[in-house]
């Protein structure tokens, strides 16, 4: 059985990577594919409960370290549960935030040293790595704005209350990571609609995962 893609999205606070994951999602679907969405933190019952513990707003103080071991237990039991079972089985997996995430909220953002992430790569991720990492880029006014907007139904987690020069850094790190990695990860602008950043990203796919017709 050919094992399935393993597709995920990255962004700021607003960007709008959720709602284009599960766009892409479906039009995988449309076009005959198994799919699994899933999510990070979270994704296992195990990763789910730690989740709640991460973005309930009621952590006292701590170190980057101390965040990014949380993140990477829940990605541990996220990976043996649900990711390589699916990929096994053929199916398509998009998850909404990875291993990215961490490197860029803990690490660049969080001031965590890249040697300590890198090693913790290797210890729970590899050699699950995604295929293709779809960075959904806007400015962080406006993914601040989109935030606050949101949180008229859902309070804001405790990385959208940091201050504005986080988010600067979230940024970059994130157009870093895809200067360093563009055999993996695409930047696509998500300043346009819902629709025509799908479509960029649908073109991407296609380019990349889905082979072309002879």
């Amino acid at each position: 059985m050919t094992p399935g893609r393993f597709i995920t999205f990255e962004g700021g606070e607003g960007s709008g990577k959720s709602t284009q994951a599960r766009l892409l999602a479906d039009r995988l679907r449309a076009d005959g594919h198994e799919v699994l969405s899933t999510r990070e933190p979270g994704g296992s019952a195990f990763a789910e409960a730690i989740r709640e513990v991460i973005l309930g707003g009621t952590l006292p103080a701590h170190t980057p370290i101390s965040e990014a071991l949380l993140f990477y237990a829940a990605r541990a039991d996220h990976l043996a549960a649900t990711i390589r079972p699916a990929l096994a089985a053929g199916t398509w997996v998009v998850c909404d935030r990875f291993s990215d995430s961490t490197r860029v909220y803990q690490g660049s953002a969080g001031a965590l040293k890249s040697s300590v992430i890198d090693e913790l790569e290797d210890l729970v991720v590899y050699p699950t790595r995604p295929n293709l990492t779809v960075i959904v880029d806007v400015p962080v006014e406006i993914g601040l704005a989109r935030a606050d907007r949101r949180r008229s139904t859902d309070p804001a987690d405790p990385y959208e209350r940091r201050d504005f020069a986080f988010h600067q850094k979230l940024r970059a790190g994130f157009l870093d990571l895809a200067m360093m990695e563009p055999q993996r990860c695409i930047v696509v602008d998500g300043t346009h609609g819902e629709a025509e950043v799908g479509e960029a990203v649908w073109t991407a796919v296609q380019s990349r995962l889905l082979p072309r017709p002879q």
